[in-house]
C-alpha cells in the first residue's frame, strides 16, 4: 500500500508510472480523499481542545457559585459535535484506505515498456536445451505411461487440474522438496519455517492478495471465521512480522517453507488445462527476505541467483528474464521470471517469478524497522519460487526422457531417491 502523501507529492510522476502497467491514477480523488481526512483529524482536535477548556470553565464556575447551566448545554453541543466529526473522519478513513489498497505498485524503471510475456527482456540463457534422436513425449504421456503420475483419478477425486503421484513419482516430488529446502537452508542461508495453509482476511490483505484478486483465491469457515487457503508461502512467511518493528540487527531475514498451494486460476480457463503447469493445488519451497530498504536491489539479484541454483542443481536449462511493467504483479516492483526449457512445447516456461516490492507489502502489513534516527520506518520485502515442485517435476520428466520411456534422473537426487533410474514400467533402478 502507498503513503498517499508520497503519491500527492510525486504528482505527475506517479501518474506516469502507474501508466506503464496499465493502471490509471485519479490523483484529484486522491487529493481531496487526503485533504478531508486532514481537515476532519484538524477540527476533530480544535473540537477537543474547545471541550477540555469548556469542561474547565464548569468545574471554576462552579466553584465559584456561578450559573453554569449555558457552559453545559454547550460541553453537550461540542460531545455531539465530536462525535460527528470522529464518524466523517472514519468514514473519510475507511474510504482513502480502500482506494489505496486498489492501487498497484510504482513499477521500477527498469522494467522494461510493454504488457505481456512478449515484451519480457531476456537477461540470459542457461545449459542447453536437449535434443531427441526421437519425437519428444509430454510429461502427461512420460508420466501416465510409466504409471508414476495419474490424473484421471484425481480428477474422480477433485475434479479438473488435480493430479496423483505414486510410487517413483511421488518420491521424486518428495525428493525435490528436500532438495530444494537443504539448498536454501545449507548453502543459502534461508530458515526454513512450518506454517499454516489457512490464513484471515488481514493476513491475505497484508501482501496484497486482497482485495483485487478474492476470486482466484479458495475460501472456508466455520460459523463466523472466515479463512482463506494460502496461494504460496509467500503470504504466511511475510505475514509473520505485520504489526511488528524488526531490530535492524536482525535484518535481513530469510524464510523459506513447502507448502501446498492452491489457485482458483480464474479467468484462465482453456490455458495450461492439460497436466502440471496450471493446478488448482499445488506444492512448492518459497524464499522470503525482509530487509532494509537500501538493501533491496542486492538481494533481488541474490534471490534469483538462490532460485536459479535450483535448476542448476537438476541440470536443466533454463532462462531468466526480466518482465514488462504491465506484465508486473499488482505487488511488486520489478520482477524476474526464470523459464525452464519444455521439450514438447519446444519452448521456455515460467517456473519461478523473483520480485522485489520495496516498502509496499510492509506498508499494508505494518511491518517495520529502525532508521538511523531510531524513529520506525517500513521495510522492504522481497520473495520467489524455490521452486514449484509440480512445474520443476514436468520440467525433469521432458528433459531425462529416454528412446525407451525411461527416464535417467540427475545425479544430485540420488541421495534423496536411493535410485537414478525409473524404467518404462515405473519401476526404480539404481
Amino acid at each position: 500500500m502507498h503513503d498517499a502523501r508520497a503519491l500527492i507529492d510525486m504528482g505527475a510522476e506517479a501518474v506516469r508510472r502507474l501508466a506503464r502497467r496499465g493502471y490509471t491514477l485519479d490523483l484529484a480523488r486522491l487529493e481531496d480523499l487526503q485533504s478531508r481526512r486532514n481537515q476532519g483529524i484538524r477540527s476533530a482536535d480544535d473540537l477537543r481542545a474547545e471541550s477540555k477548556r469548556v469542561a474547565s470553565e464548569v468545574q471554576q464556575t462552579a466553584r465559584q457559585g456561578g450559573d453554569i447551566s449555558g457552559l453545559k448545554e454547550r460541553a453537550r453541543e461540542l460531545k455531539d459535535r465530536i462525535r460527528e466529526v470522529e464518524t466523517e473522519q472514519e468514514q473519510v478513513q475507511d474510504e482513502l484506505r480502500e482506494l489505496l489498497l486498489t492501487i498497484p505498485n510504482l513499477p521500477d524503471d527498469a522494467a522494461p515498456d510493454g504488457d505481456s510475456d512478449a515484451d519480457a527482456v531476456e537477461i540470459r540463457r542457461v545449459g542447453t536445451p536437449p535434443v531427441f534422436p526421437f519425437e519428444p513425449k509430454d510429461h502427461v504421456d512420460l508420466g501416465e505411461a510409466t504409471g508414476i503420475l495419474d490424473f484421471a483419478r484425481a480428477t474422480k477425486l477433485s475434479g479438473p487440474r488435480f493430479a496423483v503421484s505414486r510410487g517413483a513419482g511421488a518420491a521424486l516430488e518428495r525428493a525435490l522438496a528436500t532438495l530444494f529446502l537443504d539448498l536454501h537452508t545449507r548453502r543459502h542461508g534461508y530458515v526454513e519455517h512450518a506454517v499454516p495453509y489457512l490464513v484471515t482476511r488481514k493476513t491475505m490483505t497484508g501482501t496484497g492478495q486482497l482485495p483485487k484478486f478474492e476470486e482466484d483465491l479458495f475460501k472456508t469457515g466455520v460459523a463466523d471465521r472466515e479463512l482463506f487457503l494460502i496461494p504460496t508461502a509467500e503470504v504466511p512467511l511475510t505475514n509473520l512480522y505485520a504489526d511488528e518493528i524488526i531490530p535492524p540487527a536482525e535484518l535481513p531475514l530469510a524464510l523459506t517453507a513447502h507448502t501446498p498451494c492452491f489457485r482458483s486460476e480464474a479467468g484462465s480457463y482453456g490455458r495450461d488445462t492439460r497436466g502440471l503447469i496450471r493446478q488448482h493445488q499445488f506444492a512448492k519451497v518459497e524464499i522470503v527476505k525482509i530487509v532494509d530498504p537500501e538493501t533491496a536491489d542486492t538481494e533481488l539479484e541474490t534471490m534469483v541467483g538462490h532460485a536459479e541454483a535450483c535448476l542448476k542443481e537438476l541440470g536443466l536449462a533454463y532462462r531468466v528474464v526480466r518482465l514488462a511493467a504491465g506484465d508486473t504483479g499488482f505487488s511488486a516492483q520489478l520482477t524476474y521470471d526464470i523459464e525452464v526449457w519444455i521439450p514438447s512445447q519446444n519452448t521456455y516456461r515460467e517456473i519461478s517469478s523473483v520480485s522485489s516490492f520495496g516498502t509496499f507489502q510492509a506498508r499494508r502489513a505494518n511491518i517495520r524497522t529502525r532508521g538511523e534516527d531510531g524513529k520506525p520506518k517500513p521495510v522492504a520485502t522481497l520473495n520467489g519460487s524455490g521452486l514449484p515442485i509440480g512445474r520443476t517435476l514436468a520440467a525433469l520428466l521432458e528433459q531425462c526422457q529416454q528412446e525407451d520411456g525411461s527416464l535417467v534422473l540427475p545425479e544430485s537426487l540420488v541421495p534423496y531417491l536411493g535410485f537414478r533410474r525409473i524404467k518404462a514400467d515405473g519401476t526404480p533402478e539404481a
